[in-house]
């Protein structure tokens, strides 16, 4: 059986960076990590028209640009049906969340700091050949053929994201609701293998959602796992006495979410 899984020096990467400079740093440290096929543009229009007669396995952007953001270019690209499956992985200094959250709820690959450190930077692209792949996965009986899940996220671009993700692992079976208050009418009228939440949401936010499920619902052991940007300890905390059975950060990682599911079918 023929292996067409693409390497790292099969990646076809198009990097968005205004910085001349930084631009050739940037090419210069994936060209270390054994990635040769690269271009460079430096606005977010050249991007989009570099995408209108190829399309890249991989865009590195920085977050400002001078005709548009990082995260306008990633919102264009989910919106647009050639391009919404594309990996986007950010490269910037900016550390707000206001400006970084956004970008994360897009659905990205990885977010890398400006400078950034080279292990970070192979982890990113491992993470980039895990989303583009299919899903080989070393569990034994990890057979997904009816397993359903239900993906509860106001942002449709990061619902879609994190189906993609699943949908790797051989996931067909998904339901989605916007927020915790429309999740439960779902659940209550549909039996689930597993529950993937976003934290803040309006309406009924993710540690509700648990905690009603956890308390009242009639498939109160289904694991849940809590997608989510918050970096507030002390309700990432309250999430976790809520019952959350495991807690992953955004970006969703697919090494990360294998782990996961490989311990849920142990367990099963």
């Amino acid at each position: 059986m023929l292996d067409n899984s693409l390497t790292l020096s099969d990646l076809d990467i198009l990097i968005v960076e205004p910085s001349t400079v930084q631009s050739k740093i940037i090419h210069s440290h994936f060209q270390d990590a054994q990635v040769n096929n690269i271009d460079i543009v430096h606005n977010g229009a050249q991007a989009l028209e570099y995408m209108s007669s190829s399309l890249p396995d991989l865009i590195v952007s920085a977050l400002y640009l001078p005709d548009m953001t990082g995260t306008e270019l990633v919102q264009t690209m989910r919106n647009t049906d050639t391009l919404e499956k594309i990996p986007f992985m950010l490269i910037s200094s900016e550390t707000s969340f206001e400006q970084i959250d956004p970008i994360r709820q897009a659905g990205v690959v990885a977010i890398l700091p400006k400078p950034f450190a080279f292990t970070d930077l192979k982890r990113a692209l491992f993470n980039t050949l895990d989303f583009i792949n299919p899903s080989v996965c070393d569990a034994e009986n990890m057979d997904f053929e009816e397993f359903h899940v239900l993906v509860v996220d106001d942002s449709m671009m990061a619902r879609k994201h994190i189906r993609r993700v699943l949908e790797k692992m051989g996931i067909t079976l998904f339901s989605e609701a916007v927020n915790g208050k429309e999740a439960i009418s779902v659940i209550e009228n549909n039996f689930f293998d597993l529950i993937v939440t976003d934290y803040n949401m309006p309406e009924m936010d993710g540690r509700e959602l648990t905690q009603y499920i956890r308390e009242k619902s009639s498939q109160s052991s289904i694991p849940i796992l809590m997608v989510t940007s918050e970096n507030d300890d002390n309700r990432l905390s309250a999430v976790q006495q809520a019952g959350v059975s495991g807690i992953c950060d955004k970006p969703f990682e697919p090494d990360t979410v294998k782990a996961y599911l490989k311990n849920i079918m142990a367990d099963i």
